[in-house]
Order: C-alpha cells, then sequence, then structure tokens
C-alpha cells in the first residue's frame, strides 16, 4: 500500500500529500527495504546503553602551542568531543584562566562565588593538582547539595504551598532538606530514586525513607469547597504517572492518557497499566493531606522505639510495625470523605463528614475480617449525642451504639464491638434531641481505623506498654506528606479513562510496564518498588541517560539532548550520541550511580575547562556551541544571582534547613483571600538565607526569582529556559536585596581598603566578580562614582541616615555614613552587580 501511495500517478492519493512526488532512486531504496525485510528499530533513546568505542584514532595528543596550558584529553571523554571538533576543522579553545575557572567550577558545584581562604589557597597554588583539589573541596562542602538539589525540586514541583485556589500552605520542608542531605552524602542515584519512588515499600523504613516518598506528594491538593475530591486525587495519580516519566525518564508519556503516543511506541492501554502502580495510594486529596509521617519530640521517640522493641518480643515483629506504622502515620484508617449516601448531614465544605440530627450516612466496602476495635478521629460540639454504625442496611444488625461526648477539638478514641467476618456497608445514624435548628451539626468525623485491641495487655509490662500507646498515638506532632499504599482489603482496582476522560472508565487493568521498554526484573514485585527497581536495572535505556543529560545541562547551558523534557522520536536528536552512551554506561558501571564522581569526571576534563570566549570562526560554525570547542557561557540562575550578591556582600547566611523563609518583599504582592495567609518578612539572619530555602507560594512565587527563571511549580519542570530582559537589569538594579547587598559591599571594602577611589572600585570588582578589572571597565566604573558623586551634591560626611541598612556582620557601634562618597560606591557596586561577569557564568 505504501508503494503504491508513493508512485501513484493520481495527486489527491500519492504521498506526500500536496508536496512533491518521491524521486524514482528514494522508491526504488524503499522497495529494497521491504524486501530485505522492512526493518524498523526503536528510536535511539530506546535502545539499550552501549559502551561505545573511544575514537583514538588521532594518537598524538593534542597539544597547544601555549607551553603551560594542559593537552587534550585530560578525560576519556574528550576524545568524543575533540573527535566531533576536528571533524567540523575547528580547535579547542585554549584552557581558561585559573581565576575564571575557579569561580566557573564553583558557581556549577556549589552555586556560590569562590571566595575567603578557599579561593586563596587556590590561587597561590602552583602545582599540577591545583584545580583537582579545589574540586575535591568543593564536593566536599555542604553548599554542594543545596546547589543542586534546586534543579532537582524543580522536577519534584517542591513548594511550600498546596496549589490551586486556596493554596494553603503545606510543611513538607523536610523532604527539600532530605533531597540536600542526598545530594550532600552522594547517595546513589538508583537508591536516591528508589527512596523517592518507594521508600515505605522497603524493609523497615525510616523516617528519612519515609519523608524522600514526599517527592510524590508534591502533587497539588484542591481545598476549595464544593471541588470533587476523587476528581483531584486521580489528577494527582495523573501527575505522579506524568512527572515519573518526564523527571526520571525524559519521556512524554502524558498524552497517552488519552490516546495512543503518535510517534513513540507507547500505547493508550499502557499507560494505566503504569498509573495502577500509583493507584494504590492512601491519599484521597484531604484537607490534612493524609497520609502523614508525625514527626515527635525526642522523648517521645524513644519510646516508640520502646514499644516497637517491646511488642516484637511479646508479640510478633509483624504486629510491633503494624503498630509503629499507625502510631507514626494514622494508617490505615478510612477518611470521613469517602461516606455518600447523606441525609441530613453532608461534607462539610467537601472536607469532612458532618451530621445533624436525625442524620444517616454509608461508608462502602469496610472489611471486619479479625476486627473488633474501632479507632477514631472525631470532634463533638454537644452533649447527648448517640452514634450507631449498622451492617449493609440502614435498619441491618447492630455493630455498636455509643453516646458521643462532647469534645475540646479534635479528639481519638477508641469503640470496642463484636467482631463480625466479611465485608460490609456500613451505615451511621447519629440523633442528638439538643441540636435544636436543624442546620445545627453535633458530629464531625475525620477518620476511622477499624482493628484490633491492643495486644500483650495481660503480660508484664503489657498495661504500660498500651498507656505509651495512646499517648504516642494523641501526641501533638508535626507533619509530613508522605506516599503509603492501602492494604489489600483497601485496594483500589484500575480501569483505563476512555479517551482519557476519568468519568469514563474502560476495561480493567494491571500494573505493567510498556513493552517497547525491557520488561520488570526477574522477581519484581508489581508495585512501586518493582517499579523502582525496573527504572534503576541497568538494562532500562533511559534513566542514566536522562539524568547524564540534565547534569550536562547544567554544566554547559544545554544538554548533549536539548530537549531534556523529550528523549522520544519528536525530541532534539544527541549532538554527541556516542558520548552520552559513554557517560551513561560510567554512571551506572563505574561510577555505581555517583553523581559526584560523574561530575568530578566532566569539570576535570579538557572540555569543561576551556576558555568561553568564542571567535569570529565559532560564531559562523557553531554559534550554540553545540560541538563545544569552546567552554560555557550561560547566565545564572536566579537562586545563584540572589545567593551570589548575598555572599559577595558578606551577608549570607550560612543556616541549613527548616522551614521555609521570607526575606523582603512589597506588601500586595500576595493576595490570599480564601485563606487570610500573608507574607510576614523573616527576623534576623533568616532573610539572608539561600535562597532554595525561601518560601514558595504556587500562586505567588517570589517575584525577583521568577523575572529570573524561577520555574514554576504546579508541574514537574524538565529545564529552565533562560532568558536576558531589561526587567532583570530592574531587579539587580532596584530590588531590597541588591540594593542592600551593594551597600554592605561597598561599606565592607570602604573600611577595609586604604587608598584612592579607583582601589576601592578595583577591589568590589575583584570581591564581587572574581576577576580583575580591564583598564578599560576600572574608567567606565571611576567615570561612573565621578558622576555620581557630583549628581548627589555636598551633604555632612558625618550625617547618619535612618534609612541606611545596618551591617549584620560589623560592629554594633558601627556608623554607615550617609554622604555623597558613601552613595556613590553604594552605587558603582549596585552597577558591578549588574554587569555580564556578575551574572554570567563564563
Amino acid at each position: 500500500e505504501m508503494i503504491r501511495r508513493i508512485s501513484c500517478s493520481d495527486t489527491e492519493q500519492r504521498m506526500p500529500y500536496k508536496k512533491d512526488a518521491l524521486s524514482l532512486q528514494e522508491i526504488n531504496l524503499l522497495k529494497r527495504w521491504i524486501k530485505e525485510g522492512a526493518r524498523w528499530d526503536l528510536p535511539w533513546a530506546y535502545q539499550p546503553v552501549k559502551n561505545p568505542e573511544i575514537p583514538k584514532t588521532k594518537k598524538a595528543w593534542y597539544q597547544f602551542s601555549q607551553p603551560k596550558l594542559s593537552p587534550w584529553p585530560q578525560q576519556d571523554l574528550d576524545w568524543f568531543v575533540l573527535d566531533k571538533i576536528q571533524k567540523n576543522q575547528l580547535t579547542p579553545a585554549p584552557k581558561a584562566d585559573s581565576r575564571r575557572l575557579g569561580q566557573r567550577v564553583s558557581m556549577d558545584l556549589i552555586g556560590l562565588p569562590l571566595t575567603g581562604q578557599l579561593e586563596t589557597t587556590y590561587l597561590q597554588d602552583t602545582s599540577a593538582f591545583a584545580f583537582e583539589k579545589l574540586v575535591d573541596s568543593l564536593l566536599a562542602s555542604p553548599r554542594f547539595g543545596e546547589r543542586w538539589a534546586a534543579p532537582w525540586l524543580d522536577l519534584a514541583r517542591y513548594a511550600d504551598t498546596k496549589g490551586y485556589e486556596r493554596d494553603a500552605r503545606r510543611f513538607i520542608w523536610r523532604y527539600r532538606d532530605w533531597v540536600i542531605r542526598a545530594f550532600n552524602q552522594d547517595i546513589p542515584y538508583d537508591q536516591f530514586l528508589t527512596e523517592q519512588l518507594a521508600g515505605d515499600l522497603l524493609p523497615h523504613p525510616t523516617d528519612d525513607q519515609y519523608i524522600a516518598t514526599a517527592f510524590h506528594r508534591n502533587t497539588m491538593t484542591n481545598d476549595e469547597g464544593g471541588t470533587d475530591n476523587e476528581e483531584f486525587r486521580v489528577a494527582a495519580v495523573l501527575d505522579r504517572v506524568n512527572t515519573t516519566w518526564t523527571a526520571l525518564m525524559g519521556a512524554t508519556f502524558n498524552c497517552v492518557q488519552c490516546h495512543g503516543h503518535p510517534y513513540d511506541p507507547f500505547t493508550h492501554e499502557e499507560y494505566y497499566q503504569f498509573y495502577a502502580f500509583f493507584n494504590n495510594s492512601r491519599d484521597e486529596d484531604t484537607w490534612e493531606d493524609y497520609p502523614a509521617l508525625r514527626h515527635f519530640s525526642k522523648d517521645d521517640s524513644l519510646k516508640l522505639l520502646k514499644l516497637h522493641g517491646w511488642l516484637a518480643q511479646e508479640v510478633s515483629t509483624q504486629k510491633a510495625d503494624e503498630i509503629r506504622l499507625f502510631v507514626q502515620t494514622w494508617q490505615p484508617s478510612y477518611y470521613s470523605i469517602a461516606a455518600d449516601s447523606f441525609r441530613n448531614c453532608e461534607l462539610y465544605d467537601t472536607k469532612w463528614l458532618t451530621m445533624r440530627n436525625h442524620a444517616r450516612a454509608r461508608l462502602k466496602q469496610v472489611n471486619l475480617d479479625d476486627k473488633n476495635q474501632l479507632i477514631w478521629r472525631y470532634a463533638a460540639g454537644v452533649e447527648k449525642g448517640v452514634w450507631q454504625v449498622r451492617l449493609d442496611q440502614p435498619d441491618g444488625p447492630l455493630l455498636f451504639s455509643v453516646e458521643v461526648q462532647k469534645t475540646a477539638g479534635r479528639e481519638i478514641q477508641k469503640i470496642d464491638f463484636q467482631a463480625v467476618a466479611g465485608t460490609h456497608d456500613l451505615w451511621f445514624l447519629y440523633d442528638n434531641p439538643a441540636l435544636e435548628k436543624p442546620e445545627d451539626s453535633g458530629l464531625m468525623f475525620d477518620w476511622m481505623s477499624f482493628t484490633n485491641s491492643f495486644p500483650g495487655v495481660e503480660k508484664p509490662a503489657g498495661a504500660a506498654m498500651q498507656d505509651t500507646f495512646w499517648n504516642l498515638l494523641r501526641a501533638n506532632s508535626e507533619f509530613t506528606p508522605i506516599m503509603i499504599d492501602a492494604p489489600a482489603q483497601m485496594a483500589r482496582e484500575t480501569h483505563l479513562f476512555e479517551r482519557g476522560n476519568w468519568l469514563t472508565p474502560g476495561k480493567e487493568v494491571t500494573p505493567g510496564t510498556p513493552k517497547a521498554l525491557p520488561p520488570m526484573p526477574q522477581g519484581a514485585p508489581l508495585n512501586r518498588l518493582g517499579l523502582a527497581q525496573w527504572l534503576c536495572s541497568p538494562e532500562h535505556p533511559l534513566t542514566s541517560r536522562t539524568m547524564v543529560n540534565r547534569i550536562w545541562e547544567q554544566l554547559f547551558g544545554n544538554g548533549l539532548v536539548e530537549t531534556l523534557e523529550d528523549f522520544g522520536s519528536q525530541g532534539a536528536a544527541p549532538t554527541h550520541p556516542e558520548l552520552l552512551d559513554h557517560l551513561s554506561w560510567r554512571f551506572m558501571h563505574d561510577h555505581r550511580w555517583s553523581i559526584k564522581k560523574l561530575l568530578r569526571e566532566i569539570v576535570l576534563s579538557a572540555t569543561y575547562q576551556q576558555d568561553a570566549r568564542s571567535t569570529p570562526e565559532l560564531e559562523a560554525k557553531d554559534p550554540r556551541n553545540e560541538l563545544l570547542a569552546r567552554g560555557p557561557r550561560i547566565r545564572l540562575t536566579a537562586e545563584q544571582i540572589r545567593d551570589k550578591a548575598l555572599a559577595v556582600a558578606g551577608m549570607l547566611s550560612p543556616k541549613m534547613g527548616g522551614l521555609g523563609v521570607m526575606p523582603f518583599q512589597p506588601e500586595g504582592i500576595w493576595n490570599s483571600p480564601w485563606n487570610g495567609d500573608d507574607w510576614k518578612k523573616s527576623a534576623g539572619e533568616d532573610q539572608y538565607r539561600r535562597s532554595i530555602y525561601t518560601f514558595v507560594k504556587r500562586s505567588s512565587p517570589y517575584p525577583s526569582a521568577v523575572t529570573f527563571d524561577l520555574a514554576p511549580r504546579e508541574v514537574c519542570a524538565a529545564r529552565r529556559i533562560t532568558t536576558n530582559t531589561p526587567l532583570q537589569a530592574l531587579v539587580t538594579l532596584n530590588d531590597s536585596t541588591f540594593y542592600e547587598a551593594a551597600w554592605f559591599l561597598a561599606d565592607t571594602i570602604d573600611k577595609t581598603v586604604d587608598g584612592a577611589v579607583r582601589e576601592k572600585i578595583a577591589r568590589m570588582y575583584a570581591r564581587a566578580t572574581g576577576l580583575e578589572m580591564s583598564p578599560e571597565t576600572g574608567d567606565i566604573l571611576e567615570k561612573l562614582y565621578q558622576r555620581s558623586f557630583d549628581l548627589l551634591g555636598s551633604s555632612d560626611e558625618k550625617k547618619e541616615s535612618k534609612e541606611a541598612p545596618q551591617p549584620r556582620k560589623v560592629s554594633t557601634d558601627a556608623v554607615i555614613p550617609d554622604s555623597r562618597r558613601m552613595k556613590a560606591l553604594q552605587l558603582v557596586a549596585n552597577a558591578i552587580m549588574n554587569l555580564d561577569e556578575f551574572v554570567t557564568k563564563a
């Protein structure tokens, strides 16, 4: 049929339609291909990662004419780059000078400029290993994790709020801190992914492994009244599927939600087979973001450890693990939003089941096998209420009837009942004659857990352990949203959605992976843990390539595949396919998934250490530096620019971790009518902390960061599209952070540097950029100073300004004079922070 169409004389049938016909030579080539079997390979990205042969065709090492410069290659990867450069009749750039190279690698590895003793040691070291020693020091710095966590948080769509209209706060900052620690500890990337995808399913998971699963709890929750909780639970699961593919595999999978992939070998059914891995999690778009890991005080943590040990010894390890999980997470439990069939009751604001007098509601399909106790969290506003639970029908057999006492707030209590076998619909009936008005509510449900009485009470210390259990269960605690799967009796079925519509479910599917990719490893469970094992298998073609490409993009500005989010047939082709596979193979097999080892190899290469300056020949042949015949020259990220300003001014706080902080922001930026939240400027050094700790509100992110291309955090962002706009210059010239940083920089230099204004300007320039100031730049900046000095007019040199920023890191009796000289110096410092040398990595 294809040959008939391309050979047809009828222009309405001939392909390509409304284009020139194929030539006879092209048609014959296609005929020959068909006769030879019409082999059709998968796109390159879906083929196995192989370790290609290093192209050492030219055995002589590349040596520059300058004898002090290092020869090519320094690493095996350089051979691949050199081969491409030579095939395009180009020559690599010389090695960058020590100052530029030190600043470049410092910004790349820790996101901060090279300053202080580390800079002095590096510049004074004349050995051949000076740069290598600097790299090792930077990789060991605790600032490393803060820098590399930032792009990962884009992928994880991390934010301090839940999103949608209400966009209320979410306390998930411990996940951010876990990511920073993971990068600092160089946790192998396969373990890093496994703990985020399925830390809760590992044997005896630690608190950190639970917190890691918050990767997929960064999905948005819709707290607006009147919304359908199941609709937004489904939306969260869809987002987890799409994020897993975009972030970890660099592939577009989201369109398969509605139909088979038009370009890549993925089917509509395979999308929902993959969806099934995530569909059994216990989150249900609840206000409280259940399930969540509760964080206890040190004393309570020790009590929990003691309780677990006693249960393991006196009862069983399985029961000890069950009770520990319940104490830490209140799971497994049914949320009251699952109720239906309401009479004289409702889901208040679609968040909690609330019952009035003579109320009735149903909780479907509750498994009661071997259960004899209900533990529930609730609130009652009045006395004399009676709650009955009946089986299968509103007038069915009575499971229990209790009088509900008034509570001061939400309480956790237990109700014992006679064990009943089987799975039943439970009908809740509530009567309270004290409710005088028909619209008055008397009882609000949060969650319910059908379980067994505390075991081993009759044994020594049993009664004391039971008291410990209840005290811990009711203890006040902070919490972090996490992933937990439902037990078998609460498991969901998964159906594909016809045309992607969750309201039109099609046939039932079970967990599975696309046939175009390798099968699940032998013996892997069909859950998120098995999925993680599949992703991290050496046979998987996408996982290592995606991460290597992302790291390359962070260092060079463009990935070896430009489309970080799309390795498919419609994405960009790799500029150096053999190099990508070489690094991906080494990442898995030689570096054992170590991100620090991979980074070390790349930054110690001759490719990375090239001078970034271009030439007319390069501009004509390779304007985007795809051939890598020079070093990288790219705009710093939003976080790096602000952190650099604070660092060179001596204002940056070294404090790590904790709640998101709020630097200065003008009033009125936040407009939160539905939750009444507002931006409260942090006190003391918290306002000068690294940008990764700045509070992220999805509907109103930090303005200056947005101007410098901060990624939106509603969904996974595989890359930031870098821009260069006049608005960015207005930020560095006028934003309070940069204004204050310029003042501190000018003040510090003025106090510590004796001599003429020219010398002070040179020192400011060197401290801000890490470079020596050229005479031409010095002339311009000195002229700026003099003109500013003249325009500002005379003032009392000793006059103190009430509006001037007060130095945080100088003596408390220091005075910042409101003088022409200081104002002019500050203006010059401000201008330096606006230069390309400051906001660009080269």
